[in-house]
């Protein structure tokens, strides 16, 4: 966002023509496209023409031509030291009217009108755009009467947080651990970093936070959830250490009685209305392989890995190649005397340039003294996204036996000739070439200079394909036979991803319990959030709400839906709203409808996308501006208020 009025960018005042020219030669020419034509209205900004290329898994849209990219990075030079020249202070984005033709410049394609609301709001010029705006003045009373409890202190738990605040609601953050930041409090394993790019994994209030890196390691995210947790002076209204094991609606006083156990036992607390932020990749999974308390040596999940642990030297076995299996093998090949994988199934590995590098120091210029370049940036990272929507289709009438459509062959073609480049050993990329097509299982985005494909190729890392038959004192036997002698087991298997709000015991109106509401296939939810029978109760990472829309927005929509949600129950006096059972089994309908013509329906892929019922209680199917539309704003007609 722009420096306010008054604040002069003082190191661009410094900064001479080579500083400038030089930075811009690292902008991204699309970014430059959107935000000089928003700045400025240079017609000959928007006459750049535009082509589409390969991006891993999905295309891109990039200038036509060295032409096109030149003039570009000439007008953004011009435009900075003009700007440095008039003194660089405070600056305004631009007519809004001419932001959608903006939007289009930097995502290189038309964007329907019915979906620009959602990308307006991700720009994040105004971070408070998902903000709860009270339709009228709450009565003081029934607002200092009302309460939240929100659990879990993660991304969405602390961003429910920062809107309760905001709001004037009084809310109390549970949270199980001793910080804030939720998986990425947690995950500390070597390699361990985001796959996604972390521009798009803030909230819109995090714009200008300055991650170093384009996909940033576990611990500069952590950096941003404390980030958040002091900026908005939300840490003191968390109890950590402390868990939720059971919740019971009491439909006379209309409240949550939520029982926890903390450092001092266990108590209970009572809330008019409970935000669920737990996520669902929070209870590791490790496997019941036979043996496994036999062996003499140290084992442990990846999600519990121990401070300080040194593997310098040591024989490890990593058991499990999913995201996590294939961050942690690289690293741990640099230290370790000798690593043995255990593959069950490859995933598809798509090259990215500069995954595991920190951005030119250019770049990070660029973010303090380009104005609105970290907004620019912010969306042309959440609108690569939306192409999901299409690649993950599949196309009925399309023949291959190994691709379910043209996108979904051309994705599998650019994974396989990476692997081909890799290895070169014919065997060796038929082990690494998975049983299924491209997203039908979650893909895993690798540096192109070193990876999990430059480690398996060495001679201290052995890959066993052949399945594990059991463990025993001094390591693991191969389904061949072959023992594997190891002094740590690593279990990268993953979560209970299915197991959602496990093991909190739910108990809704009746006696309902969650568990008796799923019993039938599994975790369901309305819009992602709401079960009838449970009021007052959202849920954050809910089921059936991961895939096709960026992670914080899919947050920051629930939390602004539940957020007015209570706002009716404030304004007019009402204790209690909940989903009623038709838009529930409507919405499911529709869900398990669409999923069945996604990738991950595909039943080559075996993974905690498809649950066992024949649906998958993870993935959701819609669009990511239909998924905008009709989280927005609550539909009071598919709700009852009492």
């Amino acid at each position: 966002m722009a420096k306010p009025e008054g604040e002069p960018r003082k190191e661009l005042l410094d900064a001479s023509d080579e500083t400038i020219e030089d930075a811009v030669r690292y902008a991204d020419p699309m970014v430059l496209r959107g935000l000089l034509y928003q700045l400025t209205g240079d017609e000959e900004v928007a006459a750049t023409k535009v082509r589409t290329v390969p991006a891993g898994v999905l295309t891109m849209r990039v200038p036509a031509g060295d032409e096109d990219v030149a003039l570009l990075r000439h007008k953004a030079a011009c435009f900075l030291k003009s700007y440095r020249d008039a003194g660089a202070g405070g600056i305004e984005p631009g007519p809004a009217g001419r932001l959608p033709v903006s939007l289009m410049l930097a995502a290189g394609q038309r964007i329907p009108e019915e979906d620009m609301g959602l990308w307006l709001e991700d720009l994040a010029l105004d971070p408070w755009a998902r903000a709860l705006d009270w339709q009228a003045p709450p009565p003081p009373d029934r607002l200092e009467d009302f309460h939240v409890t929100v659990i879990g202190a993660g991304m969405g738990g602390l961003n429910a947080a920062v809107q309760l605040k905001r709001a004037g609601i009084a809310y109390t953050v549970v949270e199980k651990n001793a910080g804030v930041g939720g998986t990425w409090w947690e995950n500390r394993y070597p390699g361990c970093r985001v796959d996604s790019p972390s521009r798009a994994y803030t909230h819109l209030y995090g714009v200008d936070f300055g991650y170093p890196y384009p996909f940033s390691p576990a611990e500069k995210n952590a950096e941003y959830f404390d980030w958040v947790a002091d900026e908005f002076d939300v840490r003191a209204d968390v109890v950590f250490n402390t868990e939720v094991r059971a919740m019971d609606w009491d439909e006379d006083s209309g409240t949550w009685a939520i029982h926890v156990t903390g450092p001092q036992g266990g108590h209970t607390l009572r809330s008019n209305a409970v935000i669920s932020a737990v996520g669902f990749l929070n209870r590791p999974h490790v496997p019941g392989i036979e043996g496994a308390d036999e062996f003499a040596g140290e084992s442990w999940h990846t999600a519990r890995w121990p401070d300080g642990a040194d593997l310098a030297g040591k024989r490890v076995a990593v058991v499990g190649t999913g995201c996590t299996g294939y961050q942690l093998i690289p690293e741990l090949a640099l230290d370790a005397g000798h690593v043995t994988v255990f593959q069950r199934t490859p995933q598809w590995l798509f090259p990215t340039p500069g995954y595991r590098s920190p951005f030119p120091e250019q770049v990070t210029w660029l973010d303090r003294n380009l104005p609105y370049h970290t907004n620019f940036n912010r969306f042309r990272a959440t609108y690569a996204t939306d192409a999901l929507a299409t690649t993950t289709e599949i196309d009925p009438d399309y023949d291959d036996p190994y691709a379910l459509s043209a996108s979904n062959k051309a994705a599998r073609d650019s994974a396989l000739a990476f692997l081909e480049h890799k290895l070169g050993d014919p065997e060796l990329v038929k082990r690494m070439t998975p049983p299924h097509p491209v997203l039908a299982a979650r893909p895993v985005m690798v540096d192109p200079e070193y990876s999990v494909l430059d480690a398996i190729r060495g001679d201290d890392v052995t890959l066993v394909t052949d399945g594990i038959g059991r463990i025993n004192r001094t390591g693991i036997e191969a389904a061949d036979g072959t023992q594997h002698d190891v002094d740590v087991i690593v279990y990268a298997t993953g979560f209970r991803a299915r197991d959602y709000l496990f093991p909190m015991r739910i108990t809704g109106r009746g006696g309902l319990t969650l568990e008796e509401l799923w019993s039938e296939d599994g975790a369901k939810a309305y819009k992602g959030c709401m079960m009838p029978g449970f009021p007052n109760l959202w849920t954050i990472y809910g089921p059936n709400t991961s895939g096709m829309l960026n992670i914080p927005t899919y947050h920051e929509l629930i939390t602004v839906h539940a957020l007015e949600c209570i706002e009716r129950l404030i304004l007019d006096g009402r204790k209690a709203v909940t989903v009623k059972e038709e838009p529930y089994r409507r919405f499911n309908e529709e869900v398990d409808r669409r999923n069945l013509n996604k990738t991950w329906s595909d039943p080559r892929a075996r993974n905690y996308y498809w649950t066992e019922p024949g649906r998958t209680a993870t993935q959701c199917p819609f669009s990511g501006a239909e998924v905008w539309r009709f989280l927005r704003h609550p539909d009071f007609t598919d709700l009852e208020v009492s």
